[in-house]
């Protein structure tokens, strides 16, 4: 999961730099915000199998990846802001999953 997870990161940011054409700055904050932090959880997703709560900490990294980074991305795809409203559900998800490695 943490390969496909890290491999589609990099699939992301090469369409980001290659393949969109942003329409303003914002967008592409927005792009680059949601490929940093899914590919920094995908790295912390093969580290899971080594923390006490592989399970938890691991759900709650993959739930905050697919609906932050999802939300950035649909967000600048649709060209829609209200399409990135779920972003902060996922970035709570995210530090939940950090929360989890000191319970």
């Amino acid at each position: 999961l943490a390969g496909l997870s890290g491999a589609s990161s990099v699939g992301m940011a090469a369409y980001g730099a290659h393949g969109i054409n942003f329409a303003d700055a914002q967008a592409k904050t927005t792009w680059e915000n949601g490929v940093r932090l899914h590919m920094l959880h995908s790295a912390m997703l093969a580290m899971c199998p080594l923390l006490p709560r592989p399970a938890l900490t691991g759900a709650l990294f993959v739930g905050g990846i697919g609906v932050f980074s999802g939300s950035c991305y649909t967000a600048v795809l649709t060209k829609e802001r209200r399409n990135g409203r779920f972003a902060p559900v996922g970035g709570t998800m995210l530090i939940l999953g950090w929360l989890s490695l000191v319970i």
